[in-house]
Order: C-alpha cells, then sequence, then structure tokens
C-alpha cells in the first residue's frame, strides 16, 4: 500500500470538508477548494481526519492513491494558511509596476511585458523590484510564480532577471581575452 496515501491527514479547526461521491469540497477561513477523486479512490471524514482508501490494486488507481492524498493535504493547508511565493528583480533599470490586475515589466526589453494576474491569485510590488504572490491553491501560485520567472529568466554571466527569493545561482566567468 502507499505510504503517502494511507497516511491520514488532520483537518484543522475552522475547516469543513464535505465528501460527495468521488468530490471533495474543503471549505476554510481563506476559501474554498475542490478535488475530483479518480475512480477507483475513495475518500472519508472519520474522528477529525480525512483518510483516502483505494479499492482495487490496479497499477494506475495505486500510483495516483499518493498523488490525490497529497493534494489533499495540500489544500487543507491553503484553506486555513495559504500559500506564499516571493520573486525579486535584479538588473540596472529592471523594475515590475501593478496596475489592477495588470502587471508591467521592464526588464530590459524594447517594450513592457504585461502580465495578467490570474482570479485566485493576489500579487503584491514592493520598492518595484520585490513581487510576493499569495492564494490558497499550491499549484496555482506555483505555476503564477513560475510564469513571472520565465518573462526574464536570470542570466548565468550577468546574473540579471528575474528570480525566486533566495534562489542561488552559479555565476559562470564570460569569455577571457587573449
Amino acid at each position: 500500500m502507499s505510504r503517502i496515501g494511507k497516511m491520514p491527514i488532520a483537518i484543522p479547526a475552522g475547516v469543513e470538508v464535505k465528501v460527495t461521491g468521488p468530490k471533495v469540497s474543503i471549505k476554510g477561513p481563506l476559501g474554498k477548494l475542490d478535488w475530483a477523486l479518480e475512480q477507483g479512490l475513495g475518500a472519508v471524514v472519520e474522528g477529525g481526519q480525512l483518510l483516502v482508501s483505494r479499492s482495487t490494486e490496479e497499477r494506475n488507481v495505486r500510483a495516483l492513491h499518493g498523488l490525490a492524498r497529497a493534494e489533499l493535504s495540500n489544500m487543507m493547508h491553503g484553506v486555513s494558511k495559504g500559500y506564499e511565493r516571493s520573486l525579486e528583480i535584479t538588473g540596472v533599470g529592471y523594475k515590475v509596476a501593478l496596475q489592477g490586475r495588470t502587471m508591467s515589466f521592464n526588464v530590459g526589453y524594447i517594450n513592457p511585458v504585461l502580465f495578467q494576474v490570474p482570479a485566485g491569485i493576489e500579487v503584491k510590488v514592493d520598492k518595484q523590484t520585490l513581487i510576493n504572490v499569495k492564494g490558497v491553491d499550491k499549484r496555482l501560485v506555483g505555476q503564477v510564480a513560475a510564469n513571472l520567472r520565465a518573462i526574464k529568466p536570470p542570466d548565468v554571466y550577468k546574473q540579471k532577471g528575474v528570480r525566486y527569493m533566495g534562489e542561488v545561482l552559479r555565476k559562470k566567468e564570460g569569455k577571457t581575452g587573449k
């Protein structure tokens, strides 16, 4: 049996879990998330814990057992505490501005790069070079942060670009003259 899949998920205070057939709804102080379980998987709430079980030993069901449990655990954490990812912009003249739900990046291209912030995500910009991405869905927060980083990935030679806070880059040496 899956080591991760069989572990129970503790339900924090203030979080409601509702299982209706293959759909699991988790509602907390920060929002509400839903997850549809694959065929062969089931969930049940017992004694303040959520348990994910499987009905068959087919290979694809076994593969999704641990995934479903991890996703439900992440959702539980998201609706109670939320997720956050920080990015920093490094480079002379590189900056970002936030107007409503649109971000405008000046990162060395001829025209500013516009980025539309998706629903369910809260973005905060500090000092024109620090970006803070918050939300309840771990996947969405991580994907938005990755999309922001992809606008101008950090350069290995000059260390300029958009990078995650605390990301360590190995600096390469440039060409040497004779």
